[in-house]
């Protein structure tokens, strides 16, 4: 595979240190540029983010020395030295469409993990295994941009990670109604233990904005490209709730569905064993080999024994049963900041450049 040359926009924030963590030794990535706000500009890296060092692995030899650009003054200098960008940035939402478009527009792929872009129609938000075709949509978001290189591809929430993966196996038996319940870890904030002391022996029951993304941002994964967008699907009809809890890292979802067609519980566990997508077929560096694992455990999963199944990048899910209400329920279990975030991005980028759109 070609060797491409990266920059991380955001590249002080926790999801921002996370990238350099997964990009510090892959073999398609070479990160050439770190950037964050102006305040930061001139700045090695080691001292933007002295104090600040969220990871739990030591902050890389390899980054210490490189020079901080201003993500936004320095736009063109940074898209001019390669070939794609990754964007963490904590800013106001229009700030954050305009800066991703103006890097699109000097023929700079972005790989968002804002959430800016995600409702954009054209723009294709991505789960490498589940949704990998929406790429296709890249020609109709150049045309409307102007550009001949330059795109916008987001990732999609850290909460819906861990149940829209163990829906998308059973999609066939058309699930019709789903009740959703998320517990989120603090990472989810940009936080720790030792800067959220409010978290500690504490659940919040209210993310802002949180619930109308885990309705929403899955119809758009699950629909379909008809012209110049892509159209959301209808159904199922998706009622959530996100609470706050006090985990360090991990997302994890308390599900409830109905079907149309009602399988058996032990075809869903079949299904779930042996589902794979587009990432796995390509054998993509950042792909899970097992994408969803199910647990016959009766406590599993669970946050601090499984966040960090295939390195993170893969779901967990257990206690699947029958239901009063519904058909069924269950509960399913990813890691916010790795398949949630930074390394979720990373496998769409390696996507695109598998599929010849960063060329």
């Amino acid at each position: 595979m070609k060797q491409y040359k990266v920059g991380i926009i955001g590249a002080t924030g926790m999801v921002g240190q996370r990238f350099t963590l997964l990009l510090e030794n892959h073999p398609w990535f070479t990160v050439t540029v770190l950037a964050a706000s102006g305040r930061n500009k001139g700045k090695t890296y080691a001292q933007a983010v002295e104090g600040r060092w969220k990871m739990k692995t030591p902050l890389p030899e390899k980054y210490k020395d490189m020079v901080m650009y201003d993500a936004s003054a320095d736009a063109e200098q940074i898209a001019s030295q390669v070939d794609f960008v990754f964007c963490a940035v904590d800013m106001k939402k229009d700030e954050i469409r305009a800066l991703e478009e103006r890097y699109a527009k000097l023929e700079c792929p972005v790989c968002s993990n804002n959430s800016a872009h995600r409702m954009t129609p054209d723009v294709p938000m991505i789960i490498p295994e589940i949704n990998a075709a929406h790429t296709e949509i890249i020609p109709a978001q150049r045309k409307r941009l102007g550009t001949k290189r330059g795109f916008i591809a987001v990732k999609s929430n850290c909460s819906i990670q861990s149940y829209v993966p163990a829906l998308s196996a059973l999609m066939d038996f058309e699930p019709t109604e789903v009740a959703v319940c998320t517990y989120q870890a603090i990472s989810g904030a940009g936080k720790t233990f030792d800067t959220w002391e409010e978290m500690v022996d504490n659940v919040i029951p209210y993310i802002g904005g949180e619930e109308e993304k885990s309705e929403k941002e899955p119809m758009k994964v699950w629909g379909h490209i008809e012209g110049d967008h892509i159209e959301p699907a209808t159904v199922p009809v998706i009622t959530a709730q996100c609470l706050r809890v006090a985990a360090s890292d991990g997302h994890m979802a308390a599900a409830f569905v109905k079907f149309k067609h009602k399988p058996s519980k032990e075809t869903m566990i079949e299904r779930w064993k042996n589902f794979k997508g587009t990432a796995q077929e390509l054998n993509l560096p950042s792909a899970p080999k097992q994408f969803l694992t199910y647990f016959e455990e009766e406590n599993r999963p669970q946050t601090r024994l499984d966040r960090d199944l295939e390195g993170g990048m893969g779901v967990s899910i257990g206690r699947l049963r029958e239901d009063a209400l519904y058909d069924y329920k269950f509960v399913s279990l990813s890691h916010n900041t790795l398949r949630g975030a930074a390394g979720g991005a990373v496998l769409m980028a390696e996507l695109l450049c598998a599929q010849g759109y960063m060329d």
